[in-house]
């Protein structure tokens, strides 16, 4: 089993263009977890850093982009908010992919702390060339 002091995490950098959001979510929700290496271990965080850039790009399949619909609500009475995948895409795309991978992470402290690795970009420019990240293909992944 995997110790948290033992643990040799990686960057990965995944281009988002034209790869539709589930298959990218549970690619990156993987790595993020560390299911993909051979230390795995359940109760400790063995994941890598994901960047993900061009978010704004990304595939909405079917008639997700109209009929997907996101509901948050304020706290105040009649305060149910919607908006569509296709909306969130155009708004905030950034938020989109966050929330399609965080909802696929565990739902506790090292759910929590797994999705903090997760650094999404809506461009192609991102802020982390210093951590020397690895170009991740995930075309013959998904």
């Amino acid at each position: 089993m995997a110790k948290p002091s033992e643990v040799e995490r990686k960057w990965y950098v995944v281009d988002a263009t034209d790869i539709p959001m589930g298959r990218l979510s549970t690619v990156v929700a993987s790595i993020l977890r560390g299911k993909n290496k051979p230390t795995f271990t359940p109760h400790i965080d063995t994941g890598d850093f994901v960047i993900v850039i061009n978010a704004e790009k990304i595939k909405l399949t079917g008639k997700k982009a109209t009929d997907k619909i996101y509901y948050h609500h304020t706290g105040f009475i009649g305060g149910l908010k919607q908006v569509s995948a296709g909306e969130l895409r155009s708004n905030n795309s950034r938020k989109l992919i966050e929330m399609s991978v965080k909802g696929m992470l565990p739902k506790n402290t090292l759910g929590r702390a797994q999705g903090m690795k997760l650094h999404v970009y809506a461009g192609a420019e991102h802020t982390h060339q210093a951590q020397q990240p690895e170009v991740l293909d995930i075309t013959n992944l998904i």
